[in-house]
């Protein structure tokens, strides 16, 4: 057995969602919505099924999705991208991630990955044969500083990997702490691989920057999206990869050896889905922040300290002010098993010296979700604002 892969834990997502059904409880764990996502699109992939070709679809995804992405990319984010030599479907974002380490990436190349992170990231860098160089994030900012990159770039980075809006901490990165990090990426000569899966859910207002749209990255930056998370249905496993086509030549190769292709009736339904209406990309950002704003509401009325989301499904609360030694994961054991609520812990996210005070609520739920999980919150907290000075909760 290879030891990294067999010596892994089971993963927070899986044991918190066991304990939310062991014992009944409201999951706002696991990032997924309640609803099964936009109908005309699931009917499009129903119709592809039936009607459709069903046997190997081009390895680099069909043209309809390639010429779909490279044309929604340029309305929204003002890209320039050939869908003919700079955009590759793959199967999930994951599996971009995996491909992209294994293409770009050699044994002791070091590698610098923001923390907390998504789970996945790790293990695919050592098992590349990377060494991981840490950034720590710390709240309530989970700012980019430059003092922090200086510490981990060195002579031997070779890739950085950063996830754009960002999990778990909900943060959308300004244009001003990309730059500085293009700075970096460009001095060094690391290619950039940006995670933007959450590209779409961002709000208040404020606009994604794309790595390639950062200045001296269009010829050394990986995009990756992910139209499970544009359309709210995370089973769907399916990737977009956009890189210039040098890096794409190899990104492809991986790729080949790696799914080599994606159930073409999916890929046609997304094709169809990315050239939906302006406006209801628009009106799904607004639905998912009412949701977020909902249960900003609650959880304060509630005496929890929240800190600022302004993209993902997730927002977090910083047990720190409520009180100094209380601990992340404790906390979420007690609430799923005592109370009935599923939250993550985001120690979970960090390799290294943990910020152990944060927990992450998922908020891309019904209000009857959210309701029942605040019901329930209420009875394990009681109305705890007496408990907070306003100075204690950030806002």
């Amino acid at each position: 057995m290879n030891s990294l892969f067999a010596g892994l834990p089971t993963t927070v997502f899986e044991t918190m969602s066991r304990l939310a059904r062991e014992h009944a409880a409201v999951n706002l764990g696991q990032g997924f919505p309640d609803d099964p996502g936009p109908e005309d699109v699931r009917r499009k992939a129903a119709e592809a099924v039936v009607e459709g070709w069903n046997q190997y679809p081009p390895m680099m995804g069909v043209p309809e999705l390639r010429h779909a992405v490279a044309a929604h990319y340029r309305d929204w984010q003002g890209l320039d991208l050939d869908p003919e030599a700079e955009v590759m479907v793959t199967s999930g974002a994951t599996e971009a991630l995996a491909g992209a380490l294994f293409a770009l990436i050699e044994p002791g190349d070091e590698v610098v990955l923001f923390q907390p992170l998504y789970d996945a990231y790790l293990p695919l860098v050592l098992r590349a044969g990377g060494v991981p160089r840490l950034v720590r994030l710390v709240p309530p900012e989970w700012r980019l500083t430059e003092e922090a990159l200086e510490r981990a770039f060195t002579p031997r980075t070779r890739l950085v990997l950063l996830n754009n809006p960002h999990n778990p901490t909900g943060r959308v990165f300004t244009r001003e702490e990309l730059e500085l990090l293009a700075r970096f990426c460009t001095r060094s000569g690391a290619v950039l691989v940006s995670d933007e899966v959450w590209e779409h859910v961002i709000f208040d207002g404020l606009t994604h920057h794309s790595a390639l749209d950062l200045p001296g990255l269009r010829e050394r930056a990986v995009k990756i999206g992910s139209a499970g998370k544009i359309f709210g249905m995370t089973g769907w496993k399916v990737g977009f990869v956009c890189a210039a086509p040098e890096l794409m030549r190899t990104l492809s190769k991986a790729h080949q050896f790696l799914t080599f292709t994606t159930p073409p009736a999916l890929q046609y339904a997304v094709a169809y889905g990315l050239a939906k209406e302006r406006d209801w990309f628009v009106s799904m950002r607004a639905g998912l922040q009412r949701s977020r704003d909902r249960l900003v509401d609650g959880l304060s009325a509630r005496g929890f300290p929240v800190l600022p989301s302004s993209g993902t499904y997730f927002l977090n609360v910083d047990l720190a002010p409520l009180d100094p030694a209380a601990r992340d994961e404790a906390f979420c054991l007690d609430l799923v098993r005592r109370h009935g609520v599923a939250a993550i812990p985001v120690s979970a996210f960090y390799a290294q010296e943990p910020v152990e005070s944060v927990v992450r609520f998922c908020f891309a739920k019904t209000d009857a979700t959210l309701d029942r999980a605040l019901g329930r919150l209420e009875k394990a907290t009681g109305k705890a604002s007496d408990r907070l000075s306003p100075e204690n909760v950030y806002t």
